[in-house]
C-alpha cells in the first residue's frame, strides 16, 4: 500500500473510531432510518436546516467501517453547504472525500449516509426520495 493510500485508509479507521456528529441532535428538521439490507449496515441520521442550509448532522449507527466512517465524512462536508449544494453531491464526491478504493459491493456501504440526508433534504422539499440506482454512479 502506498504512503498516500495508508494515510487515507488511517482516515477511515479515525472516523471510523471516532465519528464526527455522533449522537441524535435536538430540534432537527427532519430525521431518517437508512438501511443497506444487502449487509446490514444501518443509520439513524438527524438533520436541521435553517435558512436554506444544513446547520446540523447528526447520526447514530451501526454497521462495517466504511459506512460509519463515510457517514461521518460526509456528515462534515455538507455542514454549513446549501441544501442546492447537499443535493448535487454524488457517488464520485463521496469516494473523492474517502479517499480509498471501495470495491463494487462496498458502494452501498460507502453510500448510505449520502442517500439518507439527501432523502431528508428532499422530503422536507416534498420532494420524491431518491432510490439507490440514483445515488450509484452519480
Amino acid at each position: 500500500m502506498s504512503v498516500y493510500m495508508d494515510i487515507y485508509a488511517q482516515n477511515i479507521m479515525d472516523h471510523y473510531k471516532n465519528p464526527r456528529n455522533f449522537g441524535r441532535i435536538d430540534d432537527p428538521t427532519a430525521s431518517r432510518h437508512e438501511a443497506n439490507p444487502l449487509c446490514g449496515d444501518v443509520l439513524d441520521i438527524d438533520v436541521r436546516v435553517e435558512g436554506g442550509v444544513v446547520k446540523k448532522i447528526g447520526f447514530s449507527g451501526e454497521g462495517c467501517a466504511i459506512s460509519q466512517a463515510a457517514m461521518s465524512i460526509v456528515g462534515e462536508a455538507l455542514t454549513g453547504k446549501k441544501v442546492g449544494e447537499a443535493l448535487a453531491l454524488g457517488e464520485s464526491d463521496v469516494l473523492k472525500l474517502l479517499g480509498v478504493s471501495v470495491t463494487e459491493r462496498r458502494k452501498r456501504c460507502a453510500l448510505l449516509g449520502l442517500l439518507g440526508i439527501q432523502n431528508i433534504l428532499l422530503a422536507a422539499e416534498g420532494k420524491p426520495e431518491k432510490k439507490w440506482s440514483e445515488i450509484l454512479g452519480g
